[in-house]
């Protein structure tokens, strides 16, 4: 192999949400940039949003689990219940993975938080923040699991800043790291964009994750913008519904790609968003603030929801007691503009000399 120029990657998000497919779009541009061919392989509303990012691409399907939040607070017995499927995904997608990865004709494989998308005969690496993850029992335990997964792999490349605590704390810093982890700072496709932002919105609200959770916040969110003044945009999260439409003063619409995304955050004076890790990263690349509200009972959304809390970097609200209107006269917290181009930059290097 002549490195990465020519080499055919396969590029594999987990499909809890959204959030993991959009942030392997700057990892797939990158790859691209470097002559690389990347091979999409996702199901349902990620492979949507790679598809719609990336028309062009060949792609195929690698179906997941899907994960079903309880509509309540705790999410124990719903996590509990499904706790054996989660385990026996892993050995799942490795059959999968290795039912298709002969035809796919594959040089590299790129797996983000896809334990079983890997290959010892190949380049393969981890796309995580989640060194350290947050578990509702077991978790001294599930964290040497986890950690036994990762060091399976060639490379590990953590999507946060080097330093302490960065965005994902304890998640993604602690002792006894896995020798082939690297940081490469919090990576985002909003990193690029054309045109000029303008205020076309004065609120937007961007939806994902798990239901039931995901559609109640929906429409908690929806009636509190019926008595905002303004016009505003609410983004559900949802690529496979395309088209729009409009509740009172709100413009809904299933899913934006990430240019039109990126220029509908920049315009707005209030965003509002859940403490997912990629949308922490995407309002940092963008040097941007919101009123984030974590997923109850979503252990690691509520501690990323604890910690920005003591960081200030973001206005955090519980599900219980949001309040928009209140969220708009607050003085705005401050934020940084981050770039991770250097750390992805210097990865893709050590990528492309193990395939030399």
């Amino acid at each position: 192999m002549s490195g990465l120029r020519d080499a055919r990657v396969l590029v594999a998000p987990l499909d809890w949400g959204l959030g993991h497919a959009a942030r392997c779009v700057p990892v797939v541009r990158a790859l691209l940039a470097r002559g690389a061919h990347p091979v999409l392989a996702a199901d349902a509303g990620p492979l949507a949003l790679l598809r719609a990012e990336f028309p062009g691409l060949e792609h195929v399907r690698l179906p997941g689990i899907t994960v079903r939040y309880a509509a309540g607070r705790s999410q124990f017995w719903s996590m509990a219940r499904q706790f054996p499927a989660m385990v026996r995904s892993v050995a799942a997608e490795r059959a999968a993975f290795d039912r298709i990865a002969p035809g796919l004709r594959l040089d590299a494989v790129i797996s983000d938080q896809r334990f079983g998308v890997r290959s010892a005969q190949l380049p393969s690496v981890l796309i995580t923040h989640q060194l350290f993850p947050f578990t509702p029992f077991a978790q001294s335990a599930l964290r040497r699991l986890n950690l036994q997964h990762v060091a399976r792999f060639h490379r590990c490349w953590v999507m946060d800043e080097p330093a302490a605590p960065g965005l994902a704390g304890e998640l993604s810093h602690g002792p006894h790291l896995p020798p082939n982890v690297r940081y490469i700072g919090p990576v985002s496709r909003m990193a690029e964009g054309a045109g000029t932002h303008r205020a076309a919105h004065r609120v937007v609200a961007v939806i994902s994750g798990p239901e039931p959770q995901r559609t109640l916040l929906e429409g908690l969110l929806l009636e509190q913008l019926a008595t905002v003044p303004g016009e505003h945009l609410l983004v559900q999260g949802l690529p496979q519904r395309p088209g729009s439409r409009r509740v009172g003063p709100v413009e809904v619409v299933g899913h934006l790609t990430g240019d039109a995304l990126r220029e509908a955050l920049l315009g707005a004076s209030l965003i509002v968003s859940r403490s997912g890790y990629t949308t922490l990263m995407d309002l940092a690349t963008l040097g941007r603030s919101a009123l984030i509200i974590p997923t109850p009972g979503q252990h690691e959304q509520e501690y990323l929801g604890r910690l920005h809390a003591r960081t200030g970097r973001f206005l955090v609200q519980d599900q219980r007691r949001v309040d928009v209107a209140a969220a708009l006269t607050a003085p705005p917290p401050p934020s940084a503009r981050h770039s991770s181009g250097a750390l992805l930059a210097a990865a893709l290097d050590e990528l492309d000399t193990l395939l030399r």
